[in-house]
Formats: C-alpha cells, sequence, structure tokens
C-alpha cells in the first residue's frame, strides 16, 4: 500500500493545520475566547457546528488517498502494479462499490423500480419485477435497526462521557448534573443530544447498508448513500477553498483601497468594476473548457481518472474564487472608508504611527465581523454555485461525484413513468443541511460580533 496525495488533498490538510494552529492561538487569547464564548451560548450556532463538524469529518476521511499493490503479471512481474485511487471512505464503503444492481430500486426496496420483460420456463413472455442481486434475503430490519441504534448509542456516549472527564474541574458527578440540567455555560446538553441523533443516524445507515440499498440506486444500479456521502467532499471543498483563495485578494484590495486612496483606489474600483461587469457563469465555463482542452492534449499527465478530475476541480476552486472577491472587496472599501475618519485612526495618523501597523491593530479588527459573516454567506453560495454549474455541464468532472452531478443526472429521471425521486431528493437534503447549518451559524456570527449590537 501506498499513500497518493491529491493537490485537494495537501490543500485540505493545509487548511485543517491553519486552523488548527489559529484555535491554539485563539485559546491563548481572552478576548476572542470570549466572542466565540458568546456565539456558541445559542443552542441553534451550537448545533449547527456540530453539524458543520460531521460534514468536514466526512471530507477529511474522502481525502486520505492510498493505493494498493496488485499481483504480478507474468510478464511484468518485476514491476508492482498499483490499483485505482481509493480514498478511506471508499474502504469503509466497499460493499456498497461491489454491490451494484442492473438498474434503478428505490430506497428499501427488494425489487427493481421498473418491470423487465422475461420468458418463463413455459415459453410465456411477461413483466415482471426482478429481484435486486446483492440485498440480503435474510435481512431483520427490525432487529438489525435496533442493534444499529444501541451501539451508535454506545459509541456517542462514550465520547460524551469521555469530553465531561476531560472539561471536568470540579468533579465528574457535579459536572454531569450540571449539563444535565442546561446550567453550563455553554449548551453541552444541546450539543451532546446533537451528537447522539447523528451517530445514532450514520450508525443506521451504515449497519443497513450491508442488508439493502438505503437511499435506493441510480440508472446503472450505484448506491445512492454512497454517492451523497463521497458528494461532501466535493461541495465541502469548493465552499471552504473558494472562499479562502478570494478572501486574501478582498481584504488586501478592499483596505488599501479604502485607506490609501487616490490613484490606488482608482486602480482597484477599475479592477472589480470591470471583473463585475463580466458574468461569472461565462469567466467559468471558458477557463473549465480551456481545462478540458489541455487535459485532452495532454493525457500522459495523469495515471489515473482521478487526479484528472481532482486537478479539474482545483482549477474549478481558482476560477470561482478569482470571480467571487469583488462584492466583498466593495463592502470592505466602503467599511474602511468609514473606519479611517473616525477618531481613533486619525489620531494614530497624528502620533506618526505607521499605515500597515494602523491596518493590523485598528483597520482589520474592526472589519472582522463583515469577513466572518461573508465567509459564511460565500460558503453557502459557492456551495450551491457548485450545482447550478454542474448542472449545466461547467462543472467538476462528470466522473466525480458532487451534488450537481446527481441533479443533472435526476432531471431527465423526474420525467419517468413512474417518477425517480430519490436522486434528486438524497442531492438536495445534504445540500440543504449542510448550507442551512452554514447559515444559522453566520446569523449568530453577526449578531455576537457586530459592534452596533449592544445587547
Amino acid at each position: 500500500m501506498m499513500f497518493s496525495l491529491l493537490w485537494t488533498d495537501i490543500l485540505v490538510w493545509g487548511l485543517l493545520s491553519v486552523l488548527l494552529f489559529f484555535g491554539w492561538g485563539a485559546s491563548r487569547s481572552e478576548q476572542i475566547k470570549k466572542q466565540w464564548h458568546a456565539i456558541f451560548k445559542s443552542s441553534i450556532a451550537m448545533a449547527s457546528a456540530i453539524i458543520l463538524f460531521f460534514y468536514l469529518f466526512f471530507t477529511l476521511l474522502d481525502s486520505v488517498h492510498v493505493r494498493f499493490a496488485m499481483e504480478p503479471t507474468k510478464t511484468k512481474s518485476e514491476q508492482v502494479q498499483y490499483s485505482e485511487i481509493v480514498s478511506l471512505l471508499d474502504l469503509i464503503f466497499a460493499h456498497n462499490i461491489q454491490s451494484t444492481e442492473r438498474t434503478y430500486s428505490a430506497p428499501f426496496a427488494t425489487h427493481e423500480y421498473t418491470k423487465s420483460i422475461i420468458v418463463d420456463e413455459h415459453g410465456v413472455t411477461k413483466q415482471e419485477y426482478l429481484p435486486l442481486k446483492h440485498i440480503s434475503k435474510k435481512a431483520h430490519s427490525l432487529q438489525k435497526s435496533f442493534i444499529a441504534v444501541m451501539i451508535g448509542l454506545a459509541i456517542s456516549i462514550m465520547f460524551i462521557l469521555v469530553h465531561i472527564f476531560w472539561r471536568s474541574g470540579k468533579g465528574f458527578k457535579n459536572e454531569f448534573k450540571l449539563i444535565m440540567q442546561g446550567n453550563t455555560k455553554l449548551p453541552w446538553r444541546t450539543a451532546y443530544g446533537m451528537i447522539i441523533f447523528l451517530i445514532i443516524l450514520c450508525t443506521w445507515f451504515y449497519m443497513l447498508s450491508f442488508d439493502y440499498h438505503v437511499l435506493g440506486t441510480d440508472k446503472v444500479g450505484g448506491d445512492v448513500l454512497y454517492q451523497s456521502l463521497k458528494s461532501i467532499r466535493t461541495g465541502v471543498l469548493i465552499g471552504i477553498l473558494t472562499t479562502l483563495i478570494m478572501l486574501p485578494v478582498a481584504i488586501l484590495l478592499g483596505v488599501s483601497a479604502g485607506l490609501f486612496g487616490g490613484w490606488v483606489d482608482d486602480v482597484i474600483q477599475y479592477l472589480y468594476t470591470t471583473l463585475s461587469s463580466i458574468p461569472g457563469v461565462l469567466l467559468i465555463a471558458a477557463g473549465v473548457l480551456s481545462m478540458q482542452v489541455m487535459i485532452g492534449n495532454n493525457p500522459t499527465w495523469f495515471e489515473t481518472t482521478l487526479e484528472r478530475s481532482d486537478l479539474r476541480l482545483l482549477f474549478l476552486i481558482l476560477i470561482l474564487g478569482i470571480t467571487s472577491w469583488t462584492g466583498l472587496c466593495r463592502l470592505l472599501r466602503a467599511e474602511t472608508l468609514k473606519i479611517s475618519q473616525m477618531e481613533f485612526v486619525t489620531a494614530a495618523k497624528a502620533f506618526g504611527v505607521g499605515r500597515l501597523t494602523i491596518i493590523r491593530r485598528h483597520i482589520i479588527p474592526n472589519l472582522m465581523h463583515i469577513i466572518l459573516i461573508s465567509v459564511v454567506l460565500d460558503f453557502s453560495g459557492l456551495v450551491l454555485a457548485e450545482a447550478v454549474l454542474s448542472y449545466v455541464g461547467v462543472g467538476v468532472d462528470p466522473t466525480m461525484h458532487s451534488w450537481g452531478n446527481m441533479i443533472n443526472q435526476a432531471r431527465l429521471e423526474m420525467a419517468r413513468d413512474p417518477m425517480v425521486w430519490w436522486s434528486l431528493f438524497s442531492a438536495f437534503v445534504f445540500m440543504f443541511i449542510l448550507v442551512l447549518a452554514a447559515n444559522l451559524l453566520s446569523d449568530r456570527v453577526q449578531t455576537v460580533l457586530d459592534p452596533r449590537n449592544k445587547s
């Protein structure tokens, strides 16, 4: 076995390292700790953060890629051949990848969704619903569901007890009592309830996936649950990495335009006005099509299909980052113009404080609430943008799992009779929960960090 690093894997784990470093630095600042405590005092914000953490967990599982050595052939016995690149999530759901059916099947169905023409032993032609090939004939749904709930409950309780024991300063029993009564500074009771629900739900889905197709199968018999979970990485990466690419550009240009003024302001305004006047879909389509031509002319660049689709995903992230910084830049410019006229900035200029110091100590801290709110809102918009772009054919590679590709494939299924609804429903629910959690968290961030809010 050998580890295989894709470009997006490097970015994901690098981002995680930066976040851990930021969290360590924030834990040493009482002011930042106080702000984040105020954010998570809301039960809705705490529950949303737990949901986003689960999405991040599946993203990280799908961002560790390995290749397994294959048995050497007789002609190339000295050269080790490796299989296709797979992730940890692929290994966990290997049974779903192997249990491909012939065609559509509804969630928890035991037979195909449409009738097939068969000829019986008497030569009579008739139409019947054929049984699925990879469904356990001895499956006991209620019994296995009960076992899955108990296992999920045991796992979640173990994590919760470890967390209570780790943070208990006044004794385990006293801390446990305070949490159950809801008398803690942070709503840990809500957090634990959400953790228990999500772990039980994931355990139930996973255990039943050995005996059923929990969310049905698509046109070629692929498991929809596996496709929905694989699409999490694509949506989260486009939302997070695109935001982080456009964020430094927007902050640098927006603050510079508002503080320096003059020809600097004129050049930056001309730049983002010109870029905003070009439809974003045309820029993205031109960039993606150029990338497709370059990949098609150089097929030897990639050993596997996954590497090719990963490079297209990275290029799409760069294109989205280039085209999405203008709105935040305009907003930060206007806010910087207002802040630069306030007394504390004027006093700092009078005392001869350098402009970089003014930006670092006075401008950026007063813009942080706008930046954080914009980051979360842009994240939601970019997740939805991926679905729209993939729907019109200029999004991620068709071979890569994404909610947009699922919706694109489901548009013809909705016109069938009977209608095939579960692929569209699954993509919609997974995407809706992610966007809703991000928006609820951003609303709480705005309430807490907005300096005009005195409550």
